[in-house]
């Protein structure tokens, strides 16, 4: 291995090394920073296991590296989906395509057999197509400036890479590897510049990171201008308001920030910076149905209302099928909406019995 190379991986590794520092410092406060620092762990074991010195000789102790290394498509699926969607919550079944990655990677290397390692790298492609998908798909309805451009840069070029090497290392003899070791390392070396680059100038604040407390008034109480907020965003609260309390827009079909922001007569930046920064919200789904849930929510509590369908109830608030309302009223209640109604309802008779 050159000297150059070698100063090249050990730039990588003491950046990524870095980073998983920063990352453990605030796993508390930030949620996707608890998976950031095993995907930059990840990403140290590939450029030790990949140096050409080591492949050659292949001590035992490269084996937990080589098998970390290989997680990484698994682990870069799993920050991806903690980073970008506001709906991820931590569990034990988040973990199921590490695990089947990992025990995917111990069969191989313990077969070390052709057949084997085309199956690791085959789920390989499909976790980082997997992880890329979901860096896309909130795109449209993500509110946080900051991570909406981190969609399109690093998480999106992090999962290509991670799809090349994995191609590269399928397709090419061990000896190519060898000699284009250089230049593998220098992409995992800027990839890691540019991971240290958007740590550091992107910043969430700590009462926007967790998932929205449940609803149980209607949002627009909410909407109380901040302390230091100028006249124009008072009057462009005013008429969201009116839009969203008054005509209720957030029953319509289709409703999206692209139409919202043109019945504000708003650039959509604007109506996305002002949602998020005056209002609280990450991301436009949940602020539209922060309404909706509201509207839901004084339906099912009302006697008067006790015989109309659940689904009427939903479809009228604006959701445009039952299944996606069953989840997003039990995120918010933590209960379905058969077990809401019936509580709420035995409570009014008591009351009124009383």
């Amino acid at each position: 291995m050159s000297p150059i190379e070698a100063g090249v991986r050990g730039g990588g590794i003491a950046i990524l090394l870095l980073l998983a520092l920063f990352a453990w410092r605030d796993a508390r406060r930030f949620l996707a920073a608890r998976y950031f620092v095993p995907f930059m762990l990840s990403g140290i074991g590939y450029l030790i296991e990949s140096a050409p010195g080591l492949m050659m000789i292949e001590p035992a102790w490269l084996v937990p590296l080589r098998f970390l290394s290989c997680l990484s498509p698994a682990l870069f699926q799993l920050w991806a989906w903690a980073a970008f969607d506001d709906t991820f919550k931590p569990s034990p079944i988040v973990w199921l395509p590490t695990a089947a990655m990992a025990g995917l990677t111990a069969w191989a290397m313990i077969a070390h057999q052709w057949f084997p390692w085309r199956i690791v790298q085959s789920a390989a492609l499909l976790l980082v197509c997997v992880g890329v998908w979901q860096v896309l798909s909130g795109r449209g309805v993500d509110l946080v400036e900051g991570r909406r451009r981190m969609r399109l840069t690093l998480a999106i070029t992090v999962g290509l890479v991670i799809a090349g090497l994995t191609i590269y290392s399928a397709v090419t003899s061990p000896a190519l590897r060898l000699q284009n070791g250089l230049v593998t390392a220098g992409i995992v070396l800027v990839l890691a510049l540019l991971s240290a680059v958007f740590h550091l100038g992107f910043t969430v604040p700590p009462d926007l990171v967790t998932v929205p407390a449940r609803i149980e008034a209607p949002p627009s109480a909410a909407m109380t201008a901040p302390v230091a907020i100028d006249p124009e965003e008072r009057a462009l609260l005013d008429r969201l308001r009116r839009l969203m309390d008054d005509e209720r827009i957030y029953r319509e079909e289709g409703l999206g920030i692209a139409s919202l922001a043109t019945r504000l007569g708003l650039p959509e930046y604007r109506l996305r910076r002002l949602i998020n920064q005056r209002l609280g919200h990450r991301n436009f789904n949940s602020f539209v149905n922060g309404y909706r849930l509201a509207e839901t929510i004084a339906a099912l509590s009302d006697p008067s209302q006790a015989q109309v369908p659940i689904l009427t109830i939903a479809l009228d608030a604006g959701f445009q099928s039952i299944g996606p309302f069953n989840r997003a009223f039990k995120a918010q209640t933590g209960m379905t909406p058969s077990d809401f109604r019936r509580e709420r309802l035995e409570q009014a008779a008591s009351r009124a019995a009383e």
